[in-house]
């Protein structure tokens, strides 16, 4: 504390000391410190001694920490001696640029007290840069047709110095040609300017090369060259010249589009853009212009399109050569067409019949055609083809002229239609060809019968289907049309009764759809077979047969049948007492349930709906056994109930439900309530009767059903082939079809043929064939046979295939006889088709064979064009030899072809005639002769006639131009005796008729020479007969005329204007050869500084100027834009005059023809105030004690603003409300000290805003913030908010929590604002406050130490102080009253009723005569809380009797709510429930028990009523059903263990099979098993065995069983039956191959996933089913277990406890082993159609072959036994 306080007071002198020292240094501060120094100065030279100038020792430099400050630090200050050094390189014209004098301003800076000192460094220049131009090469373009005295001016060279280092003077190197002249610009600077001294010539030089030094006047000198080059520009006095005056080139007219046709070129003695020569066409046709292009810059022409002989033979084009001065040349180019074979030939239909009946003969005529061809020659001749892969062919009867004739026989069916393409052929090189198609459509006759698309069909069709529903879909189809293809279709035979097929099933006469007339029961009707005829309705009618087989399949339509627990005579459920000793796994009963269906639809699963406790019961989820989850508590109600639920497999799924009601009774008041809900006690004896009656009934089914078996394999197996014979005529027998094969199930009986030769000595296996259901040989062996499917997928031995190969042609033969059958039908009944009619073809054949001897004639006439329609050509019936009425009457006729007719016949007067105006030129064109061919068709004779008609000219056309004026340009210094093309005229006549001479008007400067072509086309040329003028005549008009030869002459001019071009003989010049301007720097972008403009005399483009700028800075580029058309100087950027202040440019002037000129341009930038003020802190401090005496210098300041003059001229202030103030010192210095006092408590800080203002107009100004903090003093003691505090707490509030918080605030900083909080020592109840509250000495955060009490205290006064730590501290105190709020923390207690000593609940009596409102008890109840938490509420939770009793809401009374009645139970248990308002409620509640009775005596005698006398007859009955069971069961096991016996001889002898020569035979079993009324039937086997006697390896292959009506799983049947294979078979017999195993059947599940299949095959529980067998020996045990099941059954050993439905597995392996732990073996799958299978996980997972029924096990060791 004592440490600050004195820091504190020291600074407060510091102050006072500084505002008494100040006043001191003002006059130091009035005038600067100037130094001078060189630039380029090392680094660290000393500039001066600044500490002995500001009048300060060695020891006060770094006492008071002197220092320099300026924007960049060039300088600093050495702190042992004192000196100004320099601490960087200084460059004068980096700093200052182009000032003349360069000054740099620095600010000298010492503290305690705090003072500032300006010092000015002036930088003097030195020699160190030479005079530089900006490009070290200058290229000037000068033509030679300048007069001398022109000027250029030339690039300035810089030079950053200043005075007399800068730039002095310019040197020219000697030269004859120019010389050097140096003018001044406005600022001082000189500029070099070329002057021209004498003419140029550029055939003399072409370049000049000269050197520009420029030298500066410092010493030594120092200098800067640039190279000038100087370029010659050439006049444009010399036209273009043609390499050849005409060119001449042929071309074939199959070249294609862009093909170069030759290349023109022409030569210029010119340079440069005059020699540049430009191409175009002159006087071209518009078909030449589409025809041909011309490069414009090459000289190239390429043709745009094909060329086309036919309509133009010749092109004749005139091409102008043309230089970039209009001096042009002409000069003729000749293309001729070379003709080439290009016109494909033209086929006319004259005759044609499309349809043609299927059996014509061959040599039938279908069409009559003629072909044409363009071309002549050769390429004229066509040869007419068709293709050889269709029956016609085609005849030439005359020239041109062609018939269409059959070659073969037709079948309709084979192809309806044929696409007949004849091809026309000319002889050219390469020959053309031109196709037509003729569409010849086959008429048809019946000779298909109906074709199905299956040779069988099999559908399945779901039971319970909708009647009429549709279940198959036959198709035959008939290549036939109409009639001859339309398929009825009707239903012949059935397996069904013939009176009730149509109520099962019909077919679509249309559609062959098959439609169910009934819905089909599984159970009644599991498949059936229909034939059905497809006819079609030709006459006469064919048809063909087909069978279709319809299997039924199951669905799942029977719910599932509940056995145990039957309901009670009454129709009430039985009770199950569980003594409530029961340990956890206790039996208590099972439900038995069994369903109709068969397969998955069968599997049942158990589980519980409802239960009164969850959780005290489980249910087996495959057994249906009910067994306690739990030990038996005493809280369990005594009476349970539970819904079970028993759901198929089926899809949906069906399910049955059934009621279990179980009692608990240890004592009669438990035991009260559950007997008086029954209205009888069980009779244990007659349960046992019933027992032995199912046992008695089940045993005897069981064996009459094994009997039936064995006396059926036994009748099977004598019928059966014996072992010597495999093979019969007949594979196998049909089956009865009134038992069907199980199909619905998915599975097929199999059967093995196990034949041994006598001539081989070892057994071999051969293929498997149906047994059930087997067709005849003939459908047993057919392509679609299922059978021959398996037997050629499944058989490994060469004799089967065989067989098989052999059958299979057999079949082909029979097939292929009756395809032949049909076949000869078929063309019998062709042949019976009435024939046709052939007096048509006879006279075709004299007609062709007519027109074949008839010769082809020519006739020739000629006409003159135009003349009128019906002009006389010629006597065409003279000609041909016929009279005129004779054209008529043999219909003579002009063949059109469908192009316009000329000509006509007159039928009168037999003459050919004019049908309209002819016109020649229209028609040929350009051709000289113009002849036009038709042919006459006498239409009696077919016979052909050709007639020419010459088309003669006349002269109708005159001579015309193509333009309507011709101009001609030439240059005023082209030399007379040039030449210049004109346009040809065009005449369309021929002969003496076309163009023959052109004349010229008369004129003294031009002549007409025309110039005859190869071709004989005349050429007009005009010609320059003396030199031109253009100051005089500027143009000239002519008019050339063209005439031809006829009489009388036609004639066409045209005007022809010369024009005659300037040559470029004058230079551009500007109006001023400098142009000054001043512009403001504020100008914006695109603003316009001023326009340059300079002339031309010369016209066109020698008289167009182009401005450019020339020898430009980039600065200077980048700020003024120039417009190269009008002149116009723009601004492009932003000017700012304090960086430029002055800009030099050059402009250029250009001409069209490369003339240049230049000027200059100065610009002057005018300074604007556009520079803000700116404001730098030299030196500020930012904190201030609030006790400061005024005057205290806060800050030091400079201002300075870049403009220059008043813009420059700079005003600080700051706002009039803050206790500051500024004090101007020096120049624009300024310092800030406080005016007043301070207070930290009203203003903690100051935001001074600082304005500098310049004198511009508009003025400018800037503000600069400074943030100053007012240091704090000790002056303020903490204050609460309030004057006193009330708190609420809670009564058992947790210990340590918060409870209130008071909070004191000190206007103070910082320490002095830091408030510590306490509390006032005081006692309560005798202990001290500070047991009970303290507080947190920051926060003032109140926390209880205890938890509060309500019935303790209630309230408790506290004071609580606040103080600071400031030096010396303050405090203030206040009080705080808290108070203890109470809360609802007990729960109410019950008075009445009290529970007895033991724990029990008393009974109440209620009489049975109590009418509604009887009071029978009231329930008593306090509460310890206090208002709302003790207001108490009564009401009713639970009773065994809902409605019978109420209890008043506020009293508790318990009433009855109704009267009582007999079949009121005796007991009724109450629970009610005791509950108060708090928040949250708390409650209790007490168990009633009411007996309804007058008195306890008539309790006891109701409860004695319930019980019944037993039967003694019953105990006879009981011990004749023991004895029945025990003689049947020992009669049955009797008879199993026979069949044992039978099957162990001949297992014992079935080893003597590896002897040759032994017959093996195999013996059937079966054997049905019966168990609690549930039959499983153990499948019927059949093995077919065959034995080779040369091999010791044997293959035996077992079949899958069917497994149709049983309740067990499958697998269970799949391993080989124990009876028929011995237990070392495979010693025997040699170990089975486990490549050659067969795949095993389909069954019912092949459609499911694992997932989907009932029991134990899909996803079950393995908790709950047990571990699944899955290797030999497990499946031995468990078949041992079926078996001993009989003896079970027999002994009685099957009980309750061990479950029904067991079969006794359950006392034998465990309470937990049933049926539903015999293993599903179908996982391996066999699809119908498939190779696949589809193996069991399980057997993957232990890496075991899964045990398929036919699978193949490898043996290891111990064989199979079962």
């Amino acid at each position: 504390m004592g440490g600050s306080c004195a820091q504190r007071r020291l600074a407060r002198l510091r102050q006072v000391l500084f505002a008494f020292l100040l006043p001191l240094f003002c006059p130091a501060l009035c005038e600067p410190i100037r130094y001078a120094i060189p630039e380029e100065l090392a680094k660290g030279s000393v500039v001066g001694n600044l500490a002995r100038d500001l009048g300060l020792s060695v020891l006060d430099v770094s006492a008071r920490k002197l220092r320099v400050s300026a924007e960049k630090p060039h300088f600093k200050v050495d702190l042992e001696s004192g000196d100004l050094l320099v601490k960087d390189r200084i460059d004068r014209e980096e700093i200052c640029r182009e000032r003349r004098i360069c000054e740099l301003q620095l600010e000298a800076v010492v503290e305690n007290p705090l003072n500032i000192f300006h010092v000015i460094v002036v930088v003097e220049d030195i020699n160190d840069h030479a005079p530089q131009f900006r490009k070290d090469e200058i290229n000037l373009e000068i033509s030679e047709s300048v007069s001398p005295g022109v000027g250029t001016i030339l690039e300035s060279a810089k030079d950053p110095d200043i005075n007399i280092n800068s730039l002095n003077k310019y040197h020219l190197s000697p030269n004859e040609y120019f010389s050097l002249v140096v003018k001044d610009n406005p600022d001082g600077s000189k500029y070099p300017e070329l002057l021209l001294q004498k003419t140029l010539d550029r055939e003399k030089q072409s370049a000049y090369h000269l050197v520009l030094t420029a030298l500066d006047g410092g010493d030594p000198p120092r200098s800067g060259t640039a190279q000038i080059r100087i370029h010659v520009v050439d006049a444009n006095d010399n036209p273009p010249v043609f390499s050849q005056d005409m060119y001449r080139v042929s071309l074939r007219e199959d070249v294609p589009p862009r093909t170069s046709v030759l290349r023109v070129r022409a030569t210029d003695q010119d340079e440069g853009v005059n020699a540049e020569i430009t191409y175009s066409f002159l006087n071209v046709a518009d078909k030449a212009q589409h025809v041909f292009s011309l490069d414009s810059t090459t000289g190239d022409i390429i043709t745009n399109q094909a060329l086309d002989f036919e309509e133009v033979e010749r092109y004749t084009i005139d091409v102008e050569a043309k230089d970039r001065g209009s001096l042009s040349t002409q000069c003729k180019i000749i293309i001729d067409v070379l003709d080439k074979n290009d016109n494909i030939p033209e086929i006319i239909i004259t005759s044609l019949s499309d349809q043609i009946l299927e059996n014509s003969r061959p040599g039938m005529v279908v069409a009559l055609l003629k072909t044409r061809d363009r071309d002549s020659g050769e390429n004229g001749e066509v040869l007419c083809s068709i293709g050889r892969d269709v029956p016609f062919k085609i005849h030439s009867s005359s020239k041109n002229y062609y018939k269409l004739v059959t070659d073969g026989a037709l079948d309709r069916e084979q192809t309806p239609e044929y696409n007949v393409t004849i091809t026309a052929t000319d002889r050219g090189k390469p020959p053309l060809s031109s196709s037509i198609s003729l569409t010849l459509h086959v008429v048809d006759v019946n000779d298909n019968a109906p074709v199905f698309q299956q040779s069988a069909y099999v559908v399945h069709v779901p039971e319970n289907n909708p009647p009429g529903a549709s279940i198959a879909h036959v198709g035959a189809s008939d290549p036939d049309l109409g009639p001859n293809g339309q398929v009825c279709y009707s239903i012949l035979t059935s397996d069904l009764e013939p009176g009730a097929l149509s109520s099962y099933v019909s077919v679509s006469a249309q559609s062959g759809v098959v439609f169910a007339q009934r819905a089909f029961d599984h159970e009644q009707l599991r498949a059936f077979e229909l034939t059905l005829q497809a006819r079609d309705q030709g006459s006469p009618a064919l048809s063909a047969n087909i069978s279709l087989r319809v299997l039924v399949d199951d669905r799942n339509d029977n719910a599932p049948r509940v056995l145990y627990p039957a309901l009670g005579p009454d129709g009430s459920a039985l009770f199950d007492m569980v003594p409530r000793a029961a340990q956890p796994g206790y039996l208590v009963t099972k439900v038995v349930a069994v369903d109709a269906d068969s397969g998955h639809n069968a599997w049942l699963s158990y589980h519980v709906l409802q239960a009164s406790e969850p959780g005290l019961f489980s249910l087996g989820l495959r057994t249906g056994e009910v067994r306690t989850a739990r030990v038996l508590g005493d809280t369990d109600v005594a009476r349970q109930r539970l819904l079970v639920a028993v759901r198929d497999g089926g899809q949906p799924p069906l399910s049955a439900t059934a009621t279990l009601l179980l009692v608990f009774a240890d004592s009669l008041q438990v035991a009260l309530p559950d007997l008086s809900d029954r209205p009888a006690p069980s009779d244990p004896q007659a349960e046992l009767q019933f027992y032995l009656v199912v046992a008695l009934a089940l045993i005897s089914v069981l064996f009459l059903l094994a009997v039936t078996l064995a006396v059926a394999l036994r009748l099977r197996r004598s019928s059966s082939p014996t072992s010597g014979s495999c093979f019969g005529s007949v594979l196998c027998a049909k089956s009865d079809p009134g038992v069907p094969p199980n199909y619905s199930e998915g599975t097929l009986p199999y059967a093995y043929n196990w034949c041994v030769p006598e001539d081989q000595a070892n057994p071999e296996f051969n293929f498997l064939t149906s047994v059930d259901h087997c067709p005849a040989t003939q459908d047993s062996l057919n392509k679609n046979s299922p059978s021959v499917l398996l037997a050629s997928i499944l058989t490994p031995s060469v004799e089967a295939d065989k067989t098989f190969k052999q059958t299979h042609k057999l079949m082909q033969k029979q097939t292929d006889a009756r395809n032949r059958g049909i076949l000869g039908s078929d063309t019998a009944m062709v042949d019976r088709l009435p024939r046709l009619d052939r007096s048509g073809l006879v006279l075709l054949c004299i007609f062709l064979g007519t027109l074949r001897e008839s010769r082809a004639g020519q006739i020739r006439y000629s006409v003159p064009e135009e003349t009128d329609k019906g002009f006389f050509v010629g006597n065409i019936s003279k000609d041909l030899g016929l009279e005129p009425r004779e054209l008529a009457e043999r219909g003579v006729r002009i063949v059109s072809r469908g192009r316009t007719q000329f000509f006509a016949l007159n039928p009168r007067s037999g003459s050919l005639i004019t049908a309209g105006r002819i016109d020649r030129e229209e028609l040929c064109e350009m051709v000289s002769a113009c002849l036009l061919n038709m042919e006459i068709l006498a239409e009696d004779t077919l016979q052909i006639y050709r007639v020419e008609v010459e088309i003669m000219d006349i002269n109708d056309n005159a001579p015309s131009f193509r333009e309507e004026e011709v101009e001609i340009k030439i240059s005023e210094h082209a030399t007379p005796g040039l030449r210049f093309p004109l346009p040809n005229a065009k005449d369309p006549d021929v002969g003496v008729n076309s163009l023959q001479s052109y004349q010229l008007s008369p004129n003294s400067y031009f002549s007409l020479h025309v110039r005859g072509g190869s071709d004989g086309v005349k050429n007009p040329e005009l010609v320059l007969e003396q030199a031109l003028d253009r100051e005089k005549d500027a143009a000239h008009l002519l008019r050339l005329t063209a005439l031809d030869g006829g009489d009388p002459i036609r004639k066409g001019a045209v005007p022809i204007r010369v024009v005659v071009l300037d040559v470029n003989d004058h230079i551009p010049k500007f109006t001023q050869s400098v142009y000054r301007v001043s512009v403001p720097e504020n100008l914006s972008s695109g603003t316009r500084v001023l326009v340059v403009n300079a002339t031309d005399p010369d016209e066109g483009v020698n008289g167009e100027v182009m401005y450019s700028f020339r020898n430009t800075e980039s600065k200077a580029s980048e700020i003024f834009q120039l417009d190269s058309r009008t002149g116009e100087v723009l601004i492009r950027g932003s000017l700012d005059y304090e960086k430029y202040r002055f800009y030099e440019m050059e402009i250029q002037g250009q001409d069209g023809g490369g003339l240049v000129t230049i000027a200059k341009l100065l610009i002057t930038v005018v300074d604007v105030n556009d520079n803000a003020p700116e404001i730098t802190i030299t030196s500020s401090t930012n904190s201030v004690l609030e006790n400061s005496p005024p005057g205290t210098v806060i800050a030091l300041l400079n201002v300075q603003d870049q403009d220059s003059e008043e813009n420059g001229q700079v005003s600080c202030f700051i706002p009039k409300n803050l206790p500051f103030k500024l004090e101007k010192t020096y120049g624009n210095y300024y310092k800030l000290i406080t005016s007043r006092a301070l207070d930290r408590e009203q203003v903690q800080s100051y935001n001074i805003t600082m304005t500098a203002t310049d004198q511009g107009s508009p003025p400018l100004s800037t503000e600069t913030h400074i943030s100053l903090n007012v240091a704090d003093d000790n002056d303020n003691a903490p204050a609460f908010l309030h004057s006193t505090y009330s708190a609420y707490i809670p009564e058992n509030n947790p210990r340590g929590s918060s409870i209130f918080s008071v909070t004191a605030h000190d206007p103070d900083s910082k320490e002095n604002a830091r408030v510590i909080y306490f509390l006032a020592e005081d006692t309560i109840q005798g202990a001290p406050l500070s047991s009970y509250i303290s507080i947190n000495s920051d926060t003032g955060v109140l926390f209880a130490l205890r938890s509060f009490d309500y019935e303790q205290f209630h309230d408790l006064q506290l004071w609580v102080t606040a103080r600071d730590s400031g030096d010396p501290p303050l405090s203030s105190n206040v009080s705080l009253s808290l108070f203890v709020l109470d809360q609802n923390d007990n729960a109410p207690e019950i008075l009445y009723p009290a529970l007895p000593s033991d724990g029990s609940t008393g009974v109440e009596l209620a009489p049975r005569s109590a009418e509604p409102g009887y009071l029978v008890t009231k329930v008593v109840a306090v509460d310890r809380d206090s208002g709302q938490n003790a207001w108490l509420s009564y009401r009713l939770l639970k009773a065994s009797e809902p409605g019978l009793f109420s209890v008043g809401v506020h009293t508790g009374e318990v009433r009855t709510a109704r009267a009582l009645q007999d079949r009121d139970a005796l007991k009724q248990s109450l629970v009610v429930a005791v509950q108060d308002h708090g928040q949250p409620p708390l409650s209790a509640t007490v168990t009633l028990t009411v007996a309804v009775a007058d008195s306890i005596p008539d309790v006891l005698a109701e409860l004695g009523s319930l019980e019944s006398p037993a039967n003694p007859d019953d105990s006879g009955l009981t011990l004749y059903l023991v004895v029945a069971v025990t003689t049947v069961s020992c009669v049955f096991l009797a008879f199993v263990l026979v069949l044992l016996a039978l099957r162990l001889r001949r297992w014992h002898s079935s080893r003597l099979l590896q002897a040759p020569g032994n017959a093996l035979t195999a013996a059937p079993a079966s054997h049905v098993v019966g168990v609690d009324r549930v039959q499983a039937f153990l499948q019927t086997y059949s093995q077919e065995v065959s034995i080779t006697a040369d091999s010791r390896k044997s293959h035996l292959i077992f079949p899958q069983p069917n497994y149709a009506d049983t309740l067990i799983s499958q697998e269970s049947y799949e391993k080989r039956e124990p009876l028929l294979v011995a237990e070392d078979l495979a010693t025997g017999l040699g170990k089975s191959d486990p490549t050659n195993n067969q795949q095993a059947p389909p069954n019912t599940d092949w459609r499911f996933s694992q997932a989907q299949r009932p029991g134990t095959s899909g996803s079950q529980n393995g908790d709950e089913t047990g571990t699944w067998p899955n290797n030999q020996f497990d499946t031995e045990m468990l078949q041992a277990m079926i078996l001993a099941s009989a003896s079970e059954a027999a002994d009685g050993s099957s009980t309750l406890g061990g479950g029904a439905g067991t079969m006794g597995l359950s006392a034998r392996y465990g309470p937990q082993f049933t049926l539903q732990h015999v293993p599903d073996y179908r996982q391996n799958v066999y699809i119908p159609g498939s190779n696949a299978t589809l193996t069991n996980a399980a057997g993957k997972r232990d890496g075991k072959a899964p045990a398929g029924g036919n699978g193949n096990k490898k043996k290891s060791g111990k064989k199979e036994k079962k």
